[in-house]
């Protein structure tokens, strides 16, 4: 006669041991994302802010940190828009997008052929060459504003946007050459190898088989090259002098530096205006970016 099989069923023991374990690891999942939505909010409370200052007084700016105004008034808007100048500032957006679009247009052909030609060509002198690129990366800016100025006034192009524009179309922003060298090295080259059987030369590898492959990290450098020189205030500052020329950045300053006593709602207000190319640009590519960040190894 046999036995019976006691072991079969689960001991109480363990039963209590595995529920002890999933009520930690929920009670983890909960104060992990509890402490994520705190440094979340802390992170976006000047900006919820910024938002609210908009509808508030002089008054109640400097009255307190609170984010909710008195009242929902849009006359700080308006008052913004229309600036102290004879321009209102849909002159001055429609001059950062000249600016903009070029400088992304020249960027990404540049860096492009600049990071092909370091991630896939073999040439004398290649190691030295990325070396000393990569170390412009540390080299001030500043240093270089006298020296450039010089030089654009030379050719003629003080008060234009060329000395803003030109420049990256010799992949100058070494840090989108980096990021794309980085992103190509981690690319098999069987598909470039058997274009190349089939007879398509460096270019067309380039065009017709890397380029799709580059596409989030061409991504990552729009977002990145749109933002910064959304933001650019240097640049503009010292090469134009024309106020009908003048990006958002430096109508922004001049509006705040009109009268003796700043209206700060509208600078407010017109700078929550500025901000949203911006946050649209960034969360229309934003899976594309964070796929470019993953694969790049650029990580933040």
């Amino acid at each position: 006669m046999s036995t019976p099989v006691a072991h079969l069923a689960m001991p109480p023991a363990t039963d209590a041991l595995n529920g002890q374990q999933l009520r930690r690891e929920r009670i983890s999942i909960v104060l992990r994302y509890l402490a994520l939505g705190l440094v979340g909010l802390v992170m976006l409370y000047p900006i919820f802010w910024l938002v609210g200052a908009s509808f508030k007084t002089n008054a109640e700016i400097f009255g307190g940190v609170g984010l909710l105004p008195a009242q929902l008034d849009f006359t700080a808007y308006a008052k913004g828009w229309k600036t102290s100048s004879e321009y209102t500032f849909a002159t001055y957006f429609l001059n950062s997008f000249l600016i903009v679009v070029p400088r992304i247009v020249v960027t990404v052909i540049s860096c492009v052929l600049v990071a092909y030609a370091f991630a896939r060509c073999d040439f004398w002198g290649k190691k030295l060459l990325f070396a000393v690129m990569v170390a412009t990366l540390m080299l001030p800016q500043i240093i270089l504003r006298i020296p450039q100025y010089l030089l654009f006034k030379e050719l003629g192009w003080l008060d234009t946007y060329l000395p803003i524009i030109v420049p990256s179309a010799f992949a100058t922003d070494t840090f989108f050459v980096f990021m794309l060298v980085q992103f190509l090295r981690g690319i098999p080259r069987d598909m470039e190898e058997a274009a190349q059987i089939d007879g398509c030369n460096p270019l067309q590898v380039l065009l017709y088989v890397i380029m799709p492959l580059l596409k989030p990290a061409i991504v990552s450098v729009i977002v990145f090259q749109f933002i910064w020189t959304m933001n650019d205030f240097m640049g503009p500052l010292i090469y134009l002098s024309s106020v009908e020329k003048y990006p958002v950045s430096l109508a922004l300053k001049m509006t705040m530096g009109a009268t003796e006593e700043v209206e700060w709602a509208s600078a407010i207000a017109i700078s929550v205006v500025a901000l949203l190319p911006s946050v649209a640009v960034f969360f229309a590519a934003q899976k594309h970016f964070i796929e470019s960040a993953a694969s790049s190894g650029i990580k933040g």
